[in-house]
């Protein structure tokens, strides 16, 4: 038996040509290739997979509005698409990118499915903002702050790796200080991760660039210990963002449950270094303090997909949020967030409880009454049957006194041991289906919720949108 199907939209804005792409993402249980579902003419190709309930992405369709693009052009563009293909009262979420224009079509968006439908926890998850888009924002501006320092590491990388003669005298002066490392790196200027490795290797050699500079009298780009220090402070905070963009672009496991606590951990690194340059650092003050109105802008109220998300990792349950939100929230405000969560997931929760007990039904009368169809030649065994079946009927249909989730949240929380990152919450649910019978179905589908809108080539780059491996099944012509 399987609940009617849901989706999880992402709106891609196509910088470079004004273009809506439109994709979905969900959970199927196969046990082979996966075939195109519903009669819907996808353009993209879904990938394939030998191993069942497997977390699958598709590009539906690519509008090409007229520019210059609009808020109320993206609606259209998406509801037409939704309305050809007959699922605009199955749409659960819409993840975008932070973009004005996005917030304007998400509002319409929101009002025209919820004439369709009832949007669930009122409307509260429908809007998914791209988490890689938001870090790539704040990580700019943080760039953006040592920019000259920047370019002095990238020139000095490019000069010394120019010719053969340079790399040997430098790698002699390495030699001499008894470094155990030996290689610089050049970064990319369009992809920040690429000149974080750029700066964090560099920062090993900052002692043999001074005496470089000694032996070659062309060399004029040398960066000072001021330079130096500044590229070490920005780092640090660099070192987080790289490591949470990785975890949350994933494309091969779902990211909402990690969600929560990697947003709670570039919280910390935030609050961290605004408290300890306020007494003097001005310059990682001015940067942190610029990041965390962002930061706050675009997470700081209660994000219920966020806290959902981490309340379905059966490692965290309840306990994710009672352990970030008091250090996130003023104590006061944490409790009532804390009560607004579980109110909105007891309501998720209803509502697949009572879709889950319709199905049923509908399949128990459609077994009665093709059982029912033979004849009987015992008038006798038949009564008796028919007695048996009312008995059956009447104890199967006491509601149990405990729900699926009621036990899952009191049950004590799951322990991962190993890497955990490893673990894949799907594959969790999908052993523990029978014990959690309506929760799983639940979970499957939250748990695939897309929290970022790009492809994981590209949610460092500050350059043009990246064609990733989904789409290089499109057509010249389509692209």
């Amino acid at each position: 038996m399987r609940l009617p199907r849901i989706m999880h939209m992402q709106a891609n804005l196509l910088d470079n040509m004004c273009d809506v792409g439109i994709s979905e993402r969900q959970v199927l249980e196969s046990t082979d290739e996966a075939p195109i579902e519903d009669g819907i003419g996808h353009l993209g190709a879904a990938r394939a997979g030998s191993l069942t309930r497997k977390l699958w992405k598709r590009i539906l369709n690519f509008v090409h509005p007229t520019p210059p693009l609009r808020g109320i052009d993206i609606v259209d563009a998406i509801y037409k698409c939704c309305k050809e293909w007959g699922f605009e009262g199955k749409v659960f979420t819409i993840s975008v990118d932070n973009a004005s224009k996005n917030d304007v079509a998400i509002r319409n968006l929101k009002d025209t499915f919820a004439r369709h439908k009832k949007l669930l926890c009122g409307g509260r998850m429908f809007h998914v903002r791209c988490t890689a888009h938001i870090l790539n924002i704040m990580v700019q501006f943080g760039l953006s702050k040592i920019e000259s320092v920047i370019e002095n590491i990238r020139d000095s990388v490019v000069h010394i790796k120019q010719s053969e003669g340079r790399l040997i005298m430098f790698s002699e002066i390495v030699q001499q200080l008894q470094l155990p490392y030996r290689k610089l790196v050049l970064g990319y200027k369009t992809r920040w991760n690429s000149t974080y490795e750029m700066l964090s290797v560099a920062l090993k050699f900052k002692d043999v660039f001074p005496r470089y500079k000694d032996h070659d009298i062309t060399y004029d780009c040398c960066p000072s210990n001021e330079d130096w220090e500044k590229a070490e402070k920005v780092c640090e905070i660099l070192e987080v963002f790289n490591s949470t963009t990785n975890i949350i672009s994933g494309s091969e496991y779902p990211a909402l449950n990690f969600f929560l606590n990697e947003v709670f951990r570039v919280k910390e690194v935030l609050d961290r270094k605004y408290q300890e340059s306020r007494d003097g650092d001005n310059f990682i003050f001015d940067m942190v303090t610029s990041m965390k109105i962002k930061f706050e802008k675009c997470w700081g109220e209660c994000n219920l997909l966020m806290a959902i998300g981490a309340i379905l990792d059966p490692r965290c349950k309840m306990r994710a949020i009672e352990f970030s939100f008091p250090r996130t929230y003023h104590s006061l405000e944490a409790q009532t967030h804390i009560l607004d969560v579980k109110n909105c997931l007891y309501e998720l929760y209803n509502k697949y409880l009572v879709e889950y007990q319709s199905i049923g039904s509908e399949n128990s009368a459609e077994t009665t009454s093709i059982g029912c169809t033979g004849t009987s030649s015992a008038s006798g065994s038949s009564s008796r049957w028919s007695q048996f079946q009312a008995f059956v009927k009447t104890v199967e249909t006491i509601t149990p006194q405990k729900s699926d989730l009621d036990i899952y949240l009191e049950e004590g929380c799951f322990i991962c041991d190993g890497d955990s990152r490893k673990f894949d919450a799907l594959e969790w649910w999908k052993a523990n289906t029978l014990n959690y019978r309506v929760l799983s179905k639940m979970a499957r589908d939250v748990l695939t919720i897309p929290i970022t809108t790009v492809a994981s080539e590209s949610t460092f780059s500050v350059g043009g949108r990246v064609i990733d491996s989904y789409r290089t099944s499109l057509f010249a012509d389509t692209v």
